[in-house]
């Protein structure tokens, strides 16, 4: 079992270690209220740089559109795994983003707001220059928190804005008995408040407390075997699902943060399969799943409610010769409906060349729209509102800090046919899925998959609901 050491902040600082916690309001912070920055003659780090909001044109679906180049002004640390890491990082509740920025031969982090009437970025350099791999992610009292390593030791911080300088509270350090151990952050906690990271050892992986607690890092869990990924299940960040590695397969889990650490199944669509969950929607339940089961050897996108009985689906039109997909935004707020839920995907092409575009799809239809990224979207990264409206943060030589919004594609009914002298068999539609509880049930046993019409599916959903 592999465990990791701590250092807590030092004392350098003129505040105490209880205020070393996001739980502490903004106020008490020099300069730190979100609602000051950015007003003339006062801009938090002196630069708070403002665009419009513009709406990229849809391209035709049976075209793939063509591919915006790598944003070069950004940069994020890509942990182990099979899914590329965003150009940005965005609050769950899309108040904040943060990213590393380049400024001539310098990167340093930026926070942009994102809940004003207009999107505008604040840099937040420190006393020297950061180092490629560091990573950056926002909290919802507007800091930032930032992870450096050192000598093989993982340093973090809450940077934030103070007048024209940047103000670095030191939080502590953790320090990983494998040297070649990789840490990294999990994606922004529901409430906005805490941040995690996962330590990966050899023979287990640890999940961090690494802001928010209250005397530095906090080791919350031991889970046997290699996770990755991350992905939460609730509203209030108790329940944290991850791709666990163990006995050559890989399957998800759920953690419970309030029970100790508790680990249950969650997702086995078959024996041998790799099953890894991808996104996923606390509202109505929809999951996002990529697994070989449908493909042996080649992961398929595919999508299931948490807690249902019916089976796990493979769209064929998610598949693209060439090119890689990855879901990074679900609508929120279609309770019951998860089949309803607009779903933003980022394509990219299999051998890295050129950059990346979007797709738009619902798990009620077959037909995904493809979308020309903004010039310079920082790929990856994006949110949708519950009105169904995507949100596409970007940068370039023109816009420094920019927001592209795409209205969600209406959504097609299909009106009846007159009906034929002979009725033609046709696959059944997916039925109107119903919002799982969060109560326990065990995974059914996985059988063979079959093909029914354009739709792969797995004969049972071994989807559990988390307790």
């Amino acid at each position: 079992m592999t465990t990791c050491t701590f250092e807590s902040a030092t004392t350098e600082t003129d505040v105490d270690a209880e205020s070393a916690t996001p739980d502490t309001d903004p106020d008490t912070v020099p300069n730190a209220d979100p609602d000051t920055e950015g007003d003339a003659g006062g801009d938090a780090g002196g630069d708070a740089r403002r665009v419009s909001v513009t709406t990229p044109e849809p391209v035709d679906a049976d075209t793939t559109p063509e591919p915006a180049d790598d944003d070069t002004r950004t940069h994020t640390h890509a942990p182990q795994g099979i899914h590329p890491r965003p150009g940005c990082v965005i609050t769950a509740d899309g108040s904040y983003a943060a990213r590393l920025a380049l400024g001539g031969a310098c990167w340093f982090a930026e926070r942009w707001t994102l809940d004003g009437p207009e999107p505008y970025a604040v840099p937040l350099p420190a006393h020297q220059p950061e180092e490629p791999g560091t990573e950056v992610l926002p909290l919802t009292d507007g800091r930032v928190l930032i992870h450096r390593t050192a000598a093989g030791r993982h340093l973090f911080s809450l940077l934030y804005p103070t007048g024209p300088d940047t103000g670095e509270l030191p939080l502590g350090a953790v320090e990983c008995p494998e040297p070649d151990a990789p840490l990294w952050l999990l994606p922004p906690a529901p409430a906005g408040e805490r941040a995690y990271a996962l330590a990966v050892g050899r023979g287990s992986t640890a999940v961090w407390l690494v802001a928010g607690g209250t005397f530095g890092p906090e080791l919350l869990a031991e889970v046997p075997g290699q996770c990755s990924g991350g992905v939460w299940l609730d509203r209030e960040g108790r329940l944290l699902a991850l791709d666990r590695a163990l006995d050559g397969r890989t399957k998800t889990v759920v953690i419970d943060l309030e029970r100790g650490g508790e680990v249950s199944p969650l997702l086995q669509i078959a024996d041998d399969s790799d099953d890894r969950l991808l996104l996923a929607d606390p509202d109505s339940g929809l999951l996002l799943i990529g697994s070989d089961a449908p493909s042996p050897g080649q992961q398929r996108l595919g999508w299931g409610v948490l807690g249902s009985t019916l089976p796990v689906r493979f769209p064929e039109c998610l598949r693209l010769d060439g090119a890689r997909v990855t879901p990074f935004a679900i609508q929120p707020g279609q309770v019951l409906t998860p089949e309803s839920c607009a779903v933003a995907l980022r394509y990219d092409y299999d051998d890295g060349t050129g950059g990346s575009w979007v797709g738009l799809w619902r798990p009620a239809e077959r037909h995904v729209h493809h979308l020309a990224a903004p010039e310079g979207w920082l790929a990856g990264a994006g949110l949708w509102t519950r009105t169904g409206e995507l949100l596409l943060p970007y940068a370039n030589g023109a816009v420094p800090c920019g927001v592209a919004r795409v209205a969600a594609p209406a959504r097609v009914f299909r009106a009846p046919a007159a009906a034929p002298t002979t009725t033609p068999r046709s696959a059944p539609r997916p039925v109107p899925l119903q919002q799982a509880p969060l109560a326990g049930r065990k995974p059914a046993s996985s059988t063979k998959l079959q093909q029914q019409g354009r739709d792969e599916v797995s004969d049972v959903t071994s989807v559990t609901s988390a307790r």
